[in-house]
């Protein structure tokens, strides 16, 4: 089947970001050019002093940056859909475009209520019913879903009250949290998906305090905003995962939610749902046991939410290696036989492969001893479950002998800064230390995110973009009588930085774009992603950490920016070797997408405008497309 337009996030609904287009090929792709650019910034009010931007100072001193903020500009990850001669897509500035995606130019526009922030990473779309009531369904960072007409941008009335559905329902919301904490404490931040006549929800419910609202998955009628069904994630009174959870701990548990992307096998009707971990995804003393299903990947009926299987990727997550990733789905041939399989990326930088039919390991999964946490009331799993293929993506622990060499003064400020502060270091799954600061790998981000994995059919390789940088954290005792938890966070803390820069103090690479090849469970090739314009000429191929996912083609290319450097890149799908590199005026930290638009031209498209977990400048407010020139010979 061609797969000519993008209808949603994962480009098909089991999430493998292949597209069948061949015009942009191997041969050519160091002919693209920028076709259009739009610019999703407002007008800036003339009454506003825009000149003078403090947060790019903040950056300079090497202060920390709201991830999603930046002077005058916003950061997203948006990624947008593209389907019959339409884009569409969210601003950070609450507007909804609809747009010609051959020139970028406006078709309509549809503006969110003030303060209405539309969920970060996308929207979902669905086809309609005899060419009749096609919808974009736009999810909010304030717990509803809006449902738009396709064609006009106007609101469904038939949809929930008007054309928005409120998700923050009396049974999800915990009567105390409102009056204890303020907020509702649930918000859409990635696309919702679409299956038959259904849209499926989920939601971040967040990471702190332990007790909040519900992480409840469910699945809506599309033309109405009913209720069809509801699937609860925190076990009750002997269901799956039950007894995995000390006594009294799961009630209004958080952080067992969906803040990435599900999945579904259309042909075996079933959603795949990679859940969180539970709050407070640092400490667990209130919650001993393997918590299932926190940081597991649950396969239920998408008709009627009838759970079937579940694997847990992370015992008693402390580590906050949420399951985010979109599961995705393919076939793997092995000794004969043709597996219906299903990837799942973790935070972790692990890579498991299961069938997707039964949750059984493909290539094997061994439980290995792991540290145990000296933190008082803490109780950590003794194993943990490891792939025995593929190996690990990315590091997983950390020795002086991985310090970084590159300069001089890199080298010995991170020494410095290691010895000044005692760091404990090791593992795999090292737990965070007690008075003590700990290098952990990967950091909270990854390893990999909420991007995943894309797979080509053709190569029979999955690709990853994988960040190779760790992480600083401690616990201390909580201060204060009313305080959720015993233990706080301590310092000091963050990115495995070296203080004052950008510069990692492991080794490069600290980014990496892998390829798997499935049929065998091997990495087939390693390719370094990105670069370090800090460092003098001849040391700049570092890699760098990266947010946002990588598209596949027949074209034999995997396109891919991610990167906090701002460049655009193509590979070579079967080789590695990098064919295509551009700069932008921001990093684009977001999955790009590919298309054949009205005038027989494949274009690429990416969001730039920096930001992210990464932090990288938030410099931009572009949505760029790129096309071979228009008198390029077309691909074979």
């Amino acid at each position: 089947m061609e797969r000519t337009d993008w209808p949603t996030y994962g480009q098909d609904q089991g999430g493998q970001r292949f597209s069948t287009l061949d015009q942009i090929n191997k041969e050519n792709v160091a002919d693209l050019e920028v076709a259009w650019v739009y610019h999703m910034k407002p007008p800036q009010d003339p009454n506003v002093d825009d000149s003078a931007d403090e947060a790019a100072q903040a950056l300079a001193e090497g202060l920390r940056l709201n991830p999603f903020a930046q002077g005058s500009f916003r950061g997203s990850q948006q990624t947008p859909l593209v389907v019959n001669d339409t884009m569409y897509f969210a601003t950070p500035w609450g507007k909804v475009v609809a747009a010609d995606p051959t020139s970028g130019e406006e078709i309509w526009t549809h503006q969110l209520p003030d303060g209405v922030t539309p969920a970060r990473r996308g929207l979902e779309y669905w086809p309609g019913e005899n060419g009749e009531g096609a919808t974009v369904f736009v999810g909010t960072e304030s717990g509803t879903l809006v449902a738009l007409h396709a064609d006009t941008g106007m609101p469904v009335a038939s949809f929930g009250d008007g054309g928005t559905l409120d998700l923050v329902t009396p049974d999800i919301l915990n009567p105390d949290y409102p009056s204890r904490f303020g907020g509702r404490g649930y918000r859409d931040t990635t696309p919702d998906l679409v299956y038959k006549n259904l849209i499926i929800t989920a939601a971040s419910n967040g990471e702190f305090p332990p007790r909040g609202a519900r992480g409840d998955i469910r699945a809506w009628d599309v033309r109405t905003g009913e209720l069809v069904w509801q699937y609860k994630p925190v076990p009750e009174n002997g269901g799956p995962g039950f007894d995995t959870w000390s006594e009294g701990s799961l009630e209004w548990r958080r952080g067992v939610c969906i803040w990435g992307f599900m999945t579904v096998d259309v042909e075996n009707e079933i959603v795949y749902l990679p859940f969180g971990t539970a709050a407070w995804d640092r400490y667990g003393g209130d919650r001993l046991g393997k918590n299932e299903p926190a940081t597991s990947l649950v396969a239920v009926n998408a008709n009627t939410r009838e759970y079937l299987w579940h694997f847990q990727t992370v015992h008693h997550d402390i580590w906050d290696y949420d399951l985010s990733a979109p599961p995705t789905i393919f076939d793997i041939h092995k000794d004969g036989e043709t597996i219906p399989a299903v990837a799942v990326i973790t935070k972790g930088s692990l890579l498991f492969i299961l069938n997707r039919l039964t949750g059984e390991p493909v290539f094997g999964v061994e439980e290995r001893p792991v540290p145990a946490s000296n933190v008082p009331g803490e109780e950590t799993w003794p194993t943990q479950p490891f792939p025995l293929k593929p190996p690990p993506l990315g590091r997983i622990s950390f020795s002086l002998d991985d310090i970084a060499r590159l300069t001089p003064e890199h080298t010995q400020g991170c020494l410095d800064w290691i010895e000044e502060n005692d760091m404990l270091m090791g593992g795999p799954y090292l737990p965070h230390g007690y008075n003590r600061a700990t290098i952990e790998f990967p950091s909270f981000i990854g390893g990999s995110n909420y991007h995943g994995v894309t797979f080509n059919p053709e190569t029979r390789y999955l690709y990853a973009n994988i960040s190779d940088f760790g992480q600083v954290f401690s616990l201390v005792d909580a201060e204060g009588e009313d305080a959720a938890l015993p233990v706080q966070s301590g310092r000091p803390g963050g990115r495995f930085f070296q203080p004052g820069t950008r510069l990692p103090c492991n080794k490069p690479p600290w980014g990496e774009l892998v390829a798997i090849d499935v049929d065998t469970g091997e990495i087939a090739w390693r390719s370094v992603l990105g670069i370090t314009d800090d460092l003098p000429q001849g040391l700049q191929r570092t890699g760098r950490p990266s947010i946002g996912g990588a598209i596949t083609t027949t074209g034999g290319l995997v396109f891919v920016g991610a990167t906090d450097d701002s460049r655009f890149r193509a590979f070579d799908a079967r080789s590695g070797e990098m064919l295509w590199e551009t700069k932008m005026e921001a990093s684009a930290n977001a999955t790009p997408i590919t298309y054949l638009g009205s005038d027989g031209r494949q274009y690429v498209v990416a969001v730039a405008t920096g930001g992210t977990f990464l932090r990288s400048p938030v410099t931009g407010d572009s949505v760029i497309a790129w096309a071979l020139p228009q008198d390029a010979p077309a691909g074979d």
